[in-house]
Order: C-alpha cells, then structure tokens, then sequence
C-alpha cells in the first residue's frame, strides 16, 4: 500500500504529464473522429494532397482526432446536406461552395463561428478579406474561406495563328473572333464553348455587358434581369449558338478539355483548375491564357472559391482544429501546389504561389471578380436563370420574353429571404 506522501508524489507526477502534454498540444482527451464532407473529385491531384499529405499532417498534430473524408460529386454534396439536415446525419464540418452558405445558414444547420469560437478573429484577420466575406450572413461568420477561383480566357493559340485572328480584348472582339474560328465542314470548330448556362457561366457576360441579376439590395429581379443590356448579351450569344460558332452545354458535346486541347474549341472560360487537367490528359498541349474581353461594364468574371463550414451538431473543438489547420499557412500552400488559389495571406506570399506563372492571371482577375447574389434562395433562382437562358439561346423563345417570365419567378423567390 502506498504511503500518503508516496500518493502525493505519483499525482503530482501525473499532471505534471498531463500539463507538458497540453503545452505542447498534445490533448489528454479520448480519440474523436470527424467527418469531413467535400467535393474535391476523387481521381484529382487536390483530393490525393488532401488524403495523404494533410489530413496525415493534421492527425500527427492532433493525435486524439482522426479524419474521415468522404468526397462527393459537386451538385450530389449540395443534395447530400439538404437530405441529411432532416434527419440530423450531418458531417462535422463540409467544403461548401460560397454559393452554399445563405441557404444552409437559414436551414439553420451552421455554427456561428464569431459567437463561438474565441479566436476566430485572430484566425480571420490572417485570410483575404473578399473571400472571408461570403461566409457572411446577417452579421455573423459561417464558416472560413478556403480557397477561392475565378475564371480568364483559355485560347488555343494554333486555331487562332491559322485563322489569323487575334486574342479578343472586347466582347465584340470575341463575338467577331468565335466566327472566324469556326469552321462547320470537316472536322468541325467552335470558337467558343461553354459546359452549362447557369449563372456561374452567363453571369460574366450580364456583368462585363454592365448588366445585373437583380437590385444592389437582392429585393427585386423585375427590372434588372430583363434589361436591355441583359436582352442584348444573350441574344448575342444565343446568334453565336445560331450560327454554330458556340457548343459545349448540348448533350453529347466534347468535354471541355478534350476539345480544347484537340483544336475543336478555340476559347473557353475556365478556372485555375484546368492547367492540372491538362497537364494529366495532354502534357504536351501547351495552354494560353488571356483576361475576360472587357464590355460596358469593364472586364468582370465571377468569382468561386469554397468556404469550409462546421455543423451544429459536429464535435465542434475538434471540428474547428480540422478548420484551423485547413486554412492555415501551410496546408493552403500544399494545396496552391496542385493548382487552388490560397486565401492565407501568408501563403499567398510563398514562391510556390509567387513562382507561378500560371495563377498570376487569376489573381488580377479575382480584384474584379464578383460573387453571385449571396441570398438563401441563389439554387433556385440559378434554376430559373438557367431555364431562361437555355430558352433564349436555343431559340425556343425570344430573349425579351424568357427573360421578363424568369424576372418574375425570381422576384418571388427573393422575397421568401
């Protein structure tokens, strides 16, 4: 049996241990999984950084929490959450698109990180403030931005030397350059091509057009959607459809990289993305890049990115760890390696990100870029945006019309904000 003093001794010894573990992070708490929901696709050079170089990295950092990442595919993660929110099966914490955020913030399913995490300032103040600012709803911070995209002008420079044309600066100047690029007989060419009409697509071109979806203060449609600079946009881009000079959204088009890269596309729009994309499928093409061709309203794209949100019902210190960690300096650097554009401040000064001749255009091109309107209903006016512009474009209903009935619908989803 022990004596009294001896007891004292072995306790006193005891938290010492458990005081030198807690200094040095180490947590003395029992092992916590969390679940990670994301939409990085499985076969990509992000998805394998984050399975074998961070969340490795995190869990020798944290030993009592492991990481479980479950991808999904964009649009079936949206449709993932929404299901899972009624039957309170959600993740700890998701890689949301910022479009994402207002909806699931009136689910109310997310975590006010401002109201509940005591250093969340100290976190926020060292990522880009535009970014941090689409987590914002009401007031409050619902997640932390994660990395944010845009999208500039990939031209396939042999198409474009063989039909002397040269890189559009304007959006006549890419109206009048996708003609000239096409060719209908043979192996045909598109000049342009787009892969979906919705609003992350069309928006650059309402915006650069100096066109709006709807009022500054998100209330109304009526008015703005059906505008006339709208109206003349898409009836522009629907005569480019019309005369076979613009592809890409129709069922059994060519993929985008593939038509590109094999001379059948001469421009798209893309994101910092499709420099990895290429390199996997063609590394010997050589990718060209150029700004948005500027109109009224100036050179405009939208802008993307993902903020990484916690859940209401996630194990929230071992959640907001994982988000620490996935915004700090050094994850976000490992992920600018395979082509994301940081949102750390300090990540954005590293070679990795300075020596990078490729996300350099994309880094002017975000100062202009703008989100889409930041309001819980944006999914299901982005549906009636795109049904509209399907209509017009395809020519099964004029322009003026498709737009004004869409105007409407969208009013009424504004109003249930």
């Amino acid at each position: 049996m022990f004596k009294k003093a001896s007891l004292v001794r072995v306790i006193g010894l005891c938290l010492f241990i458990v005081a030198l573990g807690t200094a040095f992070g180490v947590s003395a708490q029992e092992q916590v999984t969390i679940s990670f929901w994301h939409h990085y696709n499985a076969q990509s050079p992000e998805n394998e950084t984050l399975n074998k170089v961070l969340i490795p990295a995190f869990e020798k950092q944290y030993p009592h929490i492991k990481v479980k990442a479950v991808p999904h595919e964009w649009d079936q993660l949206h449709k993932k959450i929404l299901v899972s929110t009624s039957s309170n099966q959600l993740p700890d914490v998701a890689r949301a698109d910022i479009a994402w955020v207002p909806e699931f913030q009136k689910l109310n399913i997310l975590v006010p990180l401002n109201q509940e995490m005591e250093d969340f300032h100290t976190v926020a103040e060292g990522l880009l403030e535009g970014p941090m600012a689409t987590a914002r709803v009401k007031g409050d911070y619902y997640g932390l931005a994660l990395n944010t995209n845009t999208k500039i002008l990939f031209y396939n420079k042999a198409l474009f030397d063989r039909a002397g044309v040269s890189v559009p600066k304007t959006l006549d100047e890419f109206f009048m350059a996708a003609r000239k690029l096409s060719k209908k007989t043979g192996r045909p060419i598109w000049g342009y091509a787009e892969p979906a009409l919705a609003g992350w697509n069309i928006c650059p071109f309402i915006w650069s057009n100096g066109g709006e979806i709807t009022d500054p203060e998100y209330k109304v449609a009526s008015g703005y959607l059906n505008s006339a600079q709208n109206v003349e946009i898409i009836q522009k881009l629907a005569d480019l459809y019309r005369d076979g000079a613009m592809t890409g959204f129709s069922q059994g088009a060519i993929p985008l990289t593939d038509g590109y890269a094999q001379g059948r596309y001469g421009m798209i729009l893309e994101g910092p993305w499709k420099f990895a994309e290429l390199e996997v499928s063609y590394p010997q093409f050589n990718p060209v890049t150029a700004p948005m061709p500027a109109g009224k309203g100036g050179s405009v794209q939208v802008l993307g990115g993902e903020d990484i949100v916690m859940f209401k019902t996630a194990q929230k210190e071992a959640a907001w760890a994982f988000m620490r960690f996935m915004t700090s300096e050094y994850a976000q650097v490992e992920m600018a390696k395979v082509g994301q554009l940081p949102v750390n401040k300090k990540a954005l000064e590293s070679s990795v990100v300075r020596d990078n001749k490729n996300m350099l255009p994309f880094l002017e091109a975000i100062k202009t870029a703008r989100p889409r309107p930041p309001v819980s209903t944006w999914p299901e006016i982005d549906k009636e945006l795109t049904y509209a512009v399907t209509l017009s474009i395809l020519g099964e209903k004029p322009v003026q019309e498709s737009l004004e009935e869409a105007a409407k619908k969208i009013d009424l989803l504004l109003s249930r904000q």
